[in-house]
């Protein structure tokens, strides 16, 4: 079988799935609009509703597993409330205790940088609160795990919740210079 892949930017407001049963979720955007997709197309991994960037699509199950694995880094930008702090940058990257499933979880630890500049990202379909709020701080974070909303879990943890996610890398694929809600096909993934 000939298999397809693709890579997508995923915009704010959408599912990481093509359809639900669910009747809540009837009127919330799926990938579906995004493209005509085969069948047996899956999301490798997925992004919260509120999250955003880089999501790849494959008809593979052994390459959706790979990508999945422990062996491929996540790379996240996050937009925090507040100015982080070096301790909190600190505990992120030794590891933070998060609740996952009504039990304490403590996260591998994983490399962590404040940003010294917003980054260059399309603006968000929902506005996020501006500085008259307070200030806010953008931090890297890259994962080889993936747990339930693990870096909003972790920026909490240390005090800063996380304001705007968006994923910019997986492995050696990155976001640029993709536009929200592009779509692109390839011939396989060069993780």
């Amino acid at each position: 079988m000939l298999h397809r892949h693709f890579i997508i930017y995923k915009p704010f407001g959408m599912l990481s799935q093509f359809a639900s049963n669910d009747s809540k979720q009837q009127s919330k955007k799926f990938l579906g609009m995004l493209g005509d997709f085969p069948e047996e197309t899956m999301a490798i991994g997925r992004l919260d509703e509120k999250s955003e960037g880089l999501l790849l699509l494959t008809t593979d199950g052994k390459m959706s597993d790979f990508i999945n694995s422990k062996k491929v880094e996540k790379e996240y930008y996050a937009q925090l409330d507040g100015d982080i702090t070096t301790e909190a940058i600190e505990q992120l990257k030794t590891g933070v205790k998060i609740g996952l499933n009504g039990k304490k979880y403590q996260t591998k630890p994983c490399p962590v940088v404040k940003l010294t500049e917003e980054p260059a990202l399309p603006a968000r379909s929902k506005k996020i609160r501006d500085a008259r709020h307070g200030p806010t701080s953008w931090v890297s974070i890259t994962l080889k795990e993936g747990k339930f909303r693990q870096v909003r879990k972790m920026t909490s943890a240390v005090g800063f919740p996380t304001l705007r996610l968006v994923r910019i890398r997986v492995g050696n694929i990155a976001l640029n210079p993709m536009q929200v809600g592009d779509v692109i096909e390839v011939k396989e993934f060069m993780v």
